[in-house]
């Protein structure tokens, strides 16, 4: 059984910083990926990045490349999502997501295991 906790959103003006945290639940995360997904409201949930555990390799859309960045802390089972420079496109729930396989696919049904969201509100 894999849980997913994510924390850290909140409400900032534009321009401001926020960093989410994803706290992971499982036997072992050795061969996964996790990743952080962006559900803008009315819109889909979307990638946004995903980092594998065992090495840290990274992947990015481009709406988060340049701008956010996401890490890990292998002794806490942590992923995290630092973005700065925000917008107010970037409002919406943010969740955290584990791929099993490691492969870090932009599409998210390939995602098995997801948290419940984290909310961010980025004000003009």
């Amino acid at each position: 059984q894999v849980q997913v906790v994510e924390s850290g959103g909140g409400s900032v003006q534009a321009g401001g910083s926020l960093t989410l945290q994803c706290a992971a639940s499982a036997r072992t995360l050795r061969t996964y990926g996790v990743g952080w997904f962006h559900q803008a409201p009315g819109k889909e949930r979307e990638f946004g990045a995903a980092i594998r555990w065992t090495g840290g390799a990274t992947t990015y859309a481009d709406s988060m490349k340049g701008r956010f960045t996401i890490s890990r802390d292998t002794a806490k089972n942590t992923v995290y999502l630092q973005m700065n420079s925000l917008k107010p496109e970037d409002t919406g729930i943010y969740y955290c997501a584990i791929d099993p396989s490691g492969l870090l696919p932009h599409v998210k049904e390939r995602w098995r295991y997801w948290g419940q969201g984290t909310q961010v509100t980025v004000s003009s």
